[in-house]
């Protein structure tokens, strides 16, 4: 849950997530830790709160990542949990004026109660099984399939006109340094003030005009002027060299995304297989589950 611009908005969803998470808890008050070696950090009317409880609350605004630590004592921590306490205020406000006995809070605790247990689950079943030796194998896997490709550096100088890209070429003939008719002449206000610099890249993901201009092209060798979408480019090859695969900690975050998506796919699979699942609208919606942005993930490029 991220914090909304809008204190009522903001409010309105801490005061729902917190009557949640008093529904979801049949023993609140209670000084058992909810996670073997946890810290009480709060009370609130009786009512303990955890380093765990402030963590997830964390975790739920994406204020640090799943598995991540959260130091008691830094100063994150104790905003998140000034946030909690004020959760714990206002559910245990709402519960006194009696809000959550109506029928539409009942439903919608039903329903975000659904979504908590659905994650739990997941955690349960399919964070599990997510292993050091699972990654790592998946990560093997990928480094045999993937193919070896040539990168190339290079540094752009873009014109307006091929007049003008022509006149680059005149200065840069007189031994002008690269990088400062960059910074001098260039249009791409992306790369004129880093002398040009576009850094590694395949040919297959540069622009067409740039790979068939690039493709034979030596390291050292100055290129153009050649028509682009931009206007007219000049190009230094600053260096080619070998693709160089991610090491398996940089690759990690995308395979554990990846495994985490394929776990619950085949879960969602099993439970639908054995469900008896009426569509009341007609046809049949496509899946939610929400496919990862590359999987499975590519032993690409890494710098």
């Amino acid at each position: 849950m991220r914090l909304s611009s809008n204190p009522f908005v903001f409010l309105l969803t801490a005061l729902m997530l917190a009557l949640t998470l008093a529904a979801c808890s049949g023993d609140r008050g209670s000084d058992r830790p909810p996670e073997p070696g946890d810290q009480a950090v709060a009370r609130v009317a009786g009512e303990t709160i955890w380093a765990s409880d402030v963590k997830r609350e964390a975790v739920a605004q994406g204020l640090i990542g799943e598995g991540e630590p959260l130091d008691v004592t830094s100063s994150l921590f104790r905003r998140v949990l000034d946030e909690v306490i004020d959760q714990k205020l206002l559910a245990r406000e709402a519960e006194r004026r009696g809000l959550d006995e109506s029928p539409l809070v009942q439903r919608r605790l039903e329903v975000t109660r659904d979504r908590i247990l659905g994650d739990v689950l997941v955690e349960a079943v399919v964070n599990g099984t997510i292993t050091d030796q699972a990654v790592e194998a998946l990560y093997q896997e990928q480094l045999r399939l993937a193919r070896s490709s040539e990168e190339v550096r290079i540094r752009l100088i873009l014109s307006r006109t091929r007049e003008e890209a022509e006149t680059v070429m005149g200065v840069l003939g007189t031994g002008a340094a690269f990088e400062a008719v960059a910074a001098e002449s260039s249009i791409d206000e992306a790369t004129r003030f880093s002398g040009g610099d576009l850094g590694y890249r395949t040919l297959d993901v540069l622009p067409e005009a740039f790979a068939n201009a690039l493709r034979d092209k030596p390291a050292g060798s100055t290129v153009g002027p050649f028509q682009t979408e931009g206007g007219w480019a000049v190009v230094r090859v600053e260096d080619r060299r070998r693709e160089t695969p991610p090491t398996l900690e940089q690759a990690r975050p995308q395979i554990v995304r990846y495994l985490t998506y394929e776990g619950v796919r085949q879960l969602l699979e099993g439970l639908r297989g054995r469900a008896d699942v009426e569509f009341l609208l007609g046809a049949e919606p496509e899946s939610t589950v929400e496919e990862p942005a590359s999987a499975p993930p590519s032993a690409g490029t890494g710098e």
